[in-house]
């Protein structure tokens, strides 16, 4: 099984920007989809994007898209979402997830069944 593992999560103002890293432990990373979910108290968690670790190809959600980018450093296992012009609203637990392998990303949305493996969580709290 995938391990995962979360970080560069915090607190940051309105309008600010975040780096979130997501550490793969297992080769499943060179072919499969990563995704990047989120999830604030009493609401349902939300996906974010997706990148196919072999082809690269992204999908965002419509709350991301244009503000978020997803990347990926093959060499080090790792998935990044990078988050410009934070809002209240972009405060939850942001979780990665990692499909079964050899599996495409759907391109018509980001969806938590798609995903077998989850990590812990980081936490991002935006202020004004």
């Amino acid at each position: 099984q995938v391990q995962l593992e979360e970080s560069g999560g915090g607190s940051v103002q309105v309008g600010g920007s975040l780096k979130l890293s997501c550490v793969a432990s297992s080769y499943f990373f060179r072919d499969n989809c990563m995704g990047w979910f989120r999830q604030a108290p009493g609401k349902e968690r939300e996906g974010v994007a997706t990148m196919h670790t072999l082809v690269g190809r992204t999908t965002y959600s419509g709350s991301a898209q244009g503000r978020f980018t997803v990347s990926l450093d093959r060499a080090k296992n790792t998935m990044y979402l990078q988050m410009n012009s934070l809002k209240p609203d972009d405060a939850a637990m942001y979780y990665c997830a990692a499909s079964r392998p050899s599996a495409a990303c759907r391109g018509d949305g980001v969806i938590a069944d798609d995903f077998l493996s989850w990590g812990q969580g980081t936490q991002v709290t935006v202020s004004s």
